[in-house]
């Protein structure tokens, strides 16, 4: 009986005196660490791991060293079993958490609250990818080495390894969608092809990239839809990333107007309504008559935004305002069918009609910059050794 309670004292004292070191260690670790995020980042994720880690090895070799009088029995030897399998799930579950904190302080020095964080994204996309593979990986060889301390599971062990290289084709067949889907996830966060928070259209839906895990990625659509699909869809059908290189893009905005629509007039009204407005970013202004049949011309205007988002919001304004001043302001130019007739000379009576507001003229030869995609700006050149190449002559490329 004096033996029993021994043990059972021993059991605690060394439950107490692992607990007392891990929270001195705790205290030490908050205190040196207050300006360090490494260790914050550790007395705050690490600390419960740390703590039911160090309870079950003390509690183990207290009843390891504590009941010599019962060598043999059958109930320590299943007391310290259930043991050893709890200081391995422990110890996983302390290293774990180490990596999770190392992982927090390497995403930490990456901030994807600023404009241009393209970096930041890739970074945090391949970390949290490294952190679902390592976990996954934790998880499999802590079941494994939990699995080989039984003597009947070491017995098998080399009929297994005999029969690994059939069970691995089984297993690979059967399995063949969900490794794909793994493999495709590694592929897309080592790939720079997509990363979170990036925009991107898929199955005619525009949104952005909310999760991205080792089976499906999470895209959440503009009105608060989530679209789920398997990985391995972004590496075998095309899709439109806005964000690949930068968050400004370009959109458009399209009329079909009448012939007797003033181009140059339009395209002043443009100019001003998007220097008046926040969602332009100075960077493309352009109006261009991109079709001119069946009666009708088509008028672009293309602009610039810093972000898909404040895009929408631009274009938008561009239709709404542009449709207003040609209703108001050239109601001739509105589309329409008409058949007219006209005098002797072939005159029309619309031709007679005198504009609210003087067409400004530009000279002979004279193409203003708001009036071409490729050139004119700065941005318009960088656009055009793109799409040409710096080494094609001036000339090819008007």
């Amino acid at each position: 009986m004096q033996s029993y309670l021994g043990t059972i004292v021993a059991v605690f004292a060394a439950a107490a005196i692992a607990l007392f070191v891990v929270e001195v260690v705790h205290r030490l670790i908050r205190r040196l660490g207050r300006r360090s995020l490494l260790m914050t980042e550790l007395t705050q994720h690490a600390h419960r791991s740390f703590q039911v880690a160090a309870t079950a090895l003390a509690v183990h070799f207290a009843v390891r060293f504590t009941t010599g009088y019962a060598v043999g029995s059958g109930w320590r030897q299943v007391l310290l079993h259930l043991l050893v399998l709890a200081v391995i799930a422990t110890t996983a579950w302390l290293v774990a958490a180490l990596l999770v904190v190392a992982e927090d302080t390497a995403l930490a020095r990456f901030r994807v609250d600023v404009p241009d964080n393209r970096h930041a994204r890739r970074v945090r996309t391949q970390v949290v990818m490294l952190r679902r593979l390592t976990i996954a990986v934790i998880v499999v060889l802590t079941l494994g080495v939990m699995l080989m301390t039984f003597p009947a599971v070491r017995g098998i062990g080399a009929g297994v390894l005999t029969s690994a290289g059939v069970v691995g084709v089984v297993a690979a067949l059967a399995a063949q969608s969900l490794l794909g889907n793994v493999f495709a996830g590694l592929q897309l966060a080592f790939s720079d092809a997509v990363r979170l928070d990036d925009v991107v259209v898929v199955e005619g839906e525009w949104g952005r990239i909310e999760e991205l895990t080792l089976s499906y990625v999470v895209v959440q659509i503009w009105d608060d839809r989530r679209l789920i699909l398997p990985t391995s869809y972004f590496t075998s059908t095309p899709f439109q990333n806005w964000t690949r290189t930068e968050a400004a893009v370009l959109g458009t905005a399209e009329f079909d107007v009448d012939w007797s629509v003033p181009v140059q007039a339009m395209r002043e009204e443009l100019r001003r309504l998007v220097e008046k407005s926040e969602l332009w970013d100075g960077r493309v202004c352009v109006l261009q008559v991109t079709d001119a049949t069946g009666g009708m011309v088509k008028v672009r205007a293309l602009v610039s935004a810093a972000g898909a988002g404040s895009l929408w919001d631009l274009r938008c304004l561009v239709r709404e305002h542009l449709v207003a001043w040609v209703r108001d302001q050239r109601p001739t130019a509105m589309p329409r069918m008409r058949a007219e007739v006209g005098d002797a000379d072939s005159n029309l009576a619309w031709q007679w009609v005198q504009p609210r507001r003087p067409a400004h003229r530009l000279a002979d030869g004279d193409v203003p910059d708001d009036a071409r995609v490729f050139g004119g700006s700065d941005d318009g050149d960088a656009r055009s050794e793109a799409f040409v190449g710096p080494d094609e002559p001036v000339d090819a490329r008007r």
